[in-house]
């Protein structure tokens, strides 16, 4: 945790040198938190603002998908994960998001719409 940082913030970590913010993706996205003693992946990505290592539960294998398997985003998705997901790729049995990774790295909206944690002492 984070003092002062929005919830969605788990912590930093140093890589390679550099300090890059550590953003939970389930609490981004608003989803349920996974058991207390599974340990999350770090996915790092590049966004306008430099590094942000994104958590997930696991990072599955490459699939390669024909542009024509991209839809916009389900009517399902409402509020501000709505505007994370660029869309959708339809695989055999279940749809793949395509996450907007500047959305999902913002700050600014978390800051405003979610509270922060207090730092007790």
């Amino acid at each position: 945790m984070l003092p002062l940082a929005p919830a969605v913030v788990s912590g930093l970590m140093n890589l390679r040198g550099q300090i890059v913010t550590a953003v939970d993706l389930r609490r981004r996205l608003n989803l349920e938190a996974v058991a207390a003693d599974v340990q999350p992946m770090n996915v790092v990505v590049r966004s306008e603002d430099g590094a942000v290592s994104l958590l997930v539960d696991e990072i599955g294998d490459v699939v390669e998908v024909e542009e024509s398997s991209f839809e916009t985003p389900p009517e399902t998705l409402r509020g501000s994960v709505r505007t994370m997901i660029l869309g959708v790729h339809k695989l055999d049995n279940r749809l793949m998001h395509v996450l907007d990774i500047e959305k999902a790295c913002e700050m600014a909206d978390v800051a405003e719409s979610m509270p922060t944690r207090s730092h007790s002492a």
